[in-house]
């Protein structure tokens, strides 16, 4: 490599690139700039992009967003699910609100990295943040693969941490995770009091299994085995818009493939269920011809088409206003209530997550440690309560 320094005061670097594969020529490499070494870094890592294959001319004219197609496009193919798609898709616009119209090759760390943090200072979560870094790089480590970057500018970034207020850990509290037990019973009394169709059904069973809202509402009846008093979990409801466009997909992950074993009074209530919907359909035998039979547990009387988790969560809302209950995280807190009852009786953790279907899940776990340490500070009240006049007969004596 040679340098020069200009009568504009700066320096140009220039080496010989590789040989042209028609012309067999070898085609100089030059670039200027105020200081050398920035020019000699510049020649460099032209030279070291011709080299490896990299295709400079396209990444220096090629938009952001239309790499970011190119990867979803594969991304859409890879045998994720719908909603991750969707989900994914979401960040990727975000993206292409900062960086649509930059060219793939002249994107620089700096770059990605301010876009972190004016998202940061926006106060956008910390999940986001790192959905966003994470959709980065996937485009990015596309680009490389397509030969227009050498480098990933997304390498190295850091995301924020936001300092949390005492009211915000206060809010954040384990045991806003679950209902209380009074809790519990004001909610599903609510469900029969105050409840419209399904209430009563949905939400009992969502307490007394542990089932997601999604895997509720994707149940069939072939899915309730009455004989073994049993319910196998196999697919999970996706419904982002009209509910006849629903899809049933596969659970969240391998582990909530499973079987839940369910007592008595859970097998009635289905048995009541189905009757009822048989008495149903008997009723509305005039819409036969549309009617959308496809075996679901809990579907529209009329039409047969199933609920949406959107639907589920508007009705959890309706009947926590009417039980004065403020916690509305949604139906889940059922599920996580459900982790409390196990726990309370005794269950052991492996068994838990395998009933919930979790491989691994902070929040059960830390239900779990937080039940736990109740019940040992109840065991040595109970212990007072039962046994504490001997022990004040002793030292009194």
């Amino acid at each position: 490599m040679k340098c020069r320094k200009l009568e504009n005061g700066k320096w140009e670097c220039y080496a010989e690139g590789p040989r042209d594969p028609i012309t067999n020529k070898r085609n100089p490499i030059r670039r200027q700039s105020v200081k050398k070494s920035t020019a000699q870094r510049k020649v460099k890592e032209t030279l070291e992009a011709l080299q490896s294959g990299i295709d400079g001319q396209t990444a220096n004219h090629l938009p952001f967003r239309e790499v970011a197609v190119e990867w979803m496009d594969v991304y859409e193919q890879s045998g994720v699910k719908k909603s991750t798609v969707r989900s994914r898709q979401s960040t990727v616009n975000l993206l292409n609100t900062y960086l649509g119209d930059l060219a793939i090759g002249r994107i620089t760390h700096k770059v990605i990295q301010d876009m972190i943090m004016d998202l940061h200072r926006k106060d956008f979560s910390k999940s986001l943040l790192t959905h966003v870094k994470v959709t980065a790089n996937f485009i990015f480590r596309h680009a490389q693969k397509q030969r227009l970057r050498m480098d990933n500018p997304v390498d190295h970034i850091v995301i924020p941490r936001r300092r949390q207020t005492v009211e915000e850990i206060e809010s954040e509290e384990i045991k806003e995770k679950y209902f209380e037990r009074d809790e519990l019973e004001r909610f599903l009394a609510a469900t029969r009091t105050d409840g419209l169709i399904f209430d009563e059904e949905w939400f009992f069973l969502i307490a007394f299994t542990g089932l997601r809202a999604g895997e509720l509402c994707s149940l069939r009846w072939s899915d309730i085995d009455f004989e073994e008093s049993q319910i196998r979990i196999t697919k999970t409801m996706d419904s982002p818009g009209a509910i006849k466009d629903y899809e049933l997909t596969p659970p969240k992950s391998v582990q909530s493939i499973r079987i839940v074993d369910i007592d008595d009074n859970v097998i009635n209530m289905l048995k009541r269920l189905k009757l009822n919907q048989l008495e149903s359909r008997m009723k509305f035998r005039k819409d036969a011809e549309n009617y959308h039979d496809k075996n679901f547990v809990f579907c529209r009387q009329k039409t047969g088409y199933p609920f949406s988790t959107k639907f589920l969560y508007r009705r959890y809302l309706r009947l926590c206003e009417k039980a004065g209950i403020t916690k509305l995280d949604g139906p889940h807190i059922l599920r996580h209530t459900h982790v409390t009852m196990l726990t309370e009786a005794e269950v052991d953790l492996d068994t838990i997550m395998n009933r919930v279907g979790h491989a691994d899940a902070k929040t059960t776990k830390n239900i779990y440690t937080h039940i736990t340490k109740k019940m040992k500070k109840n065991a040595s009240k109970k212990v007072e309560i039962h046994y504490g006049e001997i022990f004040s007969a002793y030292f009194e004596a």
